[in-house]
């Protein structure tokens, strides 16, 4: 379905539907290539994932690529690589690292989400830029992950503060706040910081206008009754929304945001005294928020994609929400190509 997509997007591509392992290093060699952009599969290394890492036959492919890398007759220019947070402590990492520096690569890792270029959403992902026979970049630390794109964000990746502290939690629960739901202190916290944070534009900048194709979105009510206290929800004039997930749209649970689209209802109101409530009363309360999923579209647009993107007519809302939950951010890749070239 994505290799549809983006025979959609790009006709005159060339498109080779095959495994990478099943590319011969002569073929690999005809292509004579001076850039490799390569976002393998995360599974291997997620924070819920079973951690197989060299073992998982998913990284089967990328293993080929760092094996045949130094066997090239002519080696690429640049290398740019996407990954879940979490590949930076594998073991795959550390055999790409070591084929880099033995091909004579300068490269910098980083750990990126698109709020640091001013974009509603957090989707916190690993990225190496990799140049050939070059000066270090300007920007180079070596042996550290950069935690940003500003000039002070070098940071070792295994010091980053855990937000989850003991420490943390006790000072945070000495502060008054009203929560609701079932959010920590601290996590309301983060939000309203979040929402305050005037480098970050607003979602109305990303959302559809057309709202008679907004009725297949909104939330059905006995999802609304089940998943109350699960949901993150966010208005238009929010400055953040979470990662969505291949899951969006189907599951609700930790799949991403969903937008609160009557914007004059406060939440606090729904929620308090909730539990006294009778399930008539909760639903009429939560039908007054009025929520609804994100469009594809407009997830597409929190994540770079060009307004002229779009899906042939066969591809369903379901499948277009898995495209875009295993996608990446276009803005943060062309920062980090535009910093690899230039």
């Amino acid at each position: 379905i994505a290799n549809e997509v983006y025979k959609y997007n790009f006709p005159t591509t060339p498109l080779w539907p095959k495994t990478i392992e099943g590319i011969t290093l002569k073929e690999i060699d005809k292509l004579s290539f001076n850039m490799i952009l390569m976002s393998p599969p995360c599974q291997p290394f997620t924070r819920i994932g079973l951690h197989g890492d060299v073992s998982d036959p998913r990284t089967k492919s990328f293993l080929y690529i760092i094996d045949i890398l130094p066997r090239l007759l002519r080696l690429p220019k640049y290398i740019l690589l996407e990954n879940v947070k979490g590949f930076e402590t594998s073991a795959t990492r550390d055999e790409l690292i070591q084929t880099l520096e033995k091909c004579g690569f300068k490269y910098q890792e980083f750990l990126l989400s698109p709020t640091c270029l001013g974009i509603p959403n957090s989707r916190l992902r690993y990225f190496l830029i990799a140049r050939l026979q070059a000066e270090p970049f300007s920007f180079q630390a070596s042996g550290q992950v950069r935690l940003g794109l500003e000039k002070d964000s070098f940071s070792m990746a295994a010091k980053e503060p855990n937000p989850g502290s003991d420490e943390d939690s006790r000072q945070c629960s000495l502060k008054e706040a009203f929560l609701f739901k079932l959010e920590t202190v601290e996590e309301k916290e983060r939000k309203e910081h979040q929402d305050n944070d005037l480098s970050v534009r607003m979602l109305k900048d990303f959302l559809e206008d057309d709202k008679e194709e907004m009725s297949q979105y909104f939330l059905p009510s006995k999802s609304l009754l089940r998943y109350a206290f699960l949901l993150d929800v966010v208005k238009p004039t929010c400055r953040r929304s979470t990662c969505f997930t291949k899951g969006y749209g189907h599951y609700v649970e930790g799949t991403g945001s969903v937008l609160q689209t009557a914007e004059d209802v406060q939440l606090e109101s729904v929620f308090k005294f909730f539990e006294t409530l009778s399930e008539e009363e909760k639903l009429m309360k939560l039908s007054t928020l009025k929520l609804r999923y994100f469009t594809p579209r407009e997830i597409a647009n929190l994540q770079g994609f060009h307004p002229e993107f779009g899906f042939p007519d066969q591809v369903t809302v379901r499948q277009r929400y898995r495209l875009l939950g295993n996608s990446l951010n276009v803005h943060v890749v062309a920062k980090l190509i535009s910093l690899l070239v230039g």
